[in-house]
């Protein structure tokens, strides 16, 4: 079947609304915390439930924003596969997703830092991918115990990542190119932590707060 605009649309809108469900202030709710934007950091991500003392909540904001980017690069996907569109279409789509948790439509358009739900929508255009990325994560979340460090320098390396793994054919330049566009939105969103860290004034991330229930 030919591609036609309107089905790359309808695929676009989907997976930025899908990206505009923050996890953490639907989850804030449900446990009827405080919402994340008002306290703390600020940021409605995990890190930031955490420190409610809700371990719980914060690993379910951490696989609600992992889960949606993972859902959107695969529906878009299918949607490559079974309507024509172009290779790059799940590139697209998880640019859309990530949008859309960064300037959710349905909170105001006060989002997060994007950082886990940029994780899933990596794991989804690639299991290599993401599987990188998390490992650079991880390995300088343990030398620092910095949270933001470790997502700043992941997501610094995901787009050589890309560029190792993708295939070299006609259409690998703009899904590049929009991987290098996602990540430089996650450092984009971390300015207040680069001062930080520059500064010397962000702080390392405590055992105790996952002492906490």
């Amino acid at each position: 079947m030919t591609a036609q605009p309107p089905e790359l649309t309808l695929i676009l809108v989907a997976c930025y609304l899908l990206g505009s469900v923050s996890f953490a202030i639907v989850v804030a709710r449900a446990y009827g915390l405080p919402d994340p934007r008002s306290h703390g950091s600020g940021n409605p991500g995990a890190t930031n439930m955490l420190r409610t003392g809700k371990k719980s909540a914060a690993v379910l904001t951490l696989l609600g924003d992992a889960l949606k980017g993972y859902a959107a690069v695969k529906l878009a996907q299918w949607a490559t596969l079974s309507w024509g569109l172009p290779a790059y279409t799940p590139y697209l789509a998880a640019l859309a997703a990530f949008l859309g948790h960064l300037f959710p439509v349905f909170f105001g358009f006060k989002g997060g830092k994007g950082v886990a739900t940029a994780l899933g929508v990596l794991l989804a255009l690639d299991a290599r991918l993401g599987g990188l990325t998390l490992a650079t994560w991880a390995i300088m979340f343990t030398l620092t115990r910095i949270s933001s460090l470790s997502a700043l320098v992941a997501a610094t390396l995901a787009p050589f990542y890309g560029w190792l793994l993708l295939d070299g054919g006609p259409e690998s330049g703009p899904k590049i190119g929009l991987l290098a566009l996602l990540c430089g939105l996650v450092l984009a969103r971390h300015h207040g932590n680069i001062r930080k860290l520059l500064s010397g004034e962000e702080r390392a991330f405590k055992n105790r707060a996952f002492k906490k229930r």
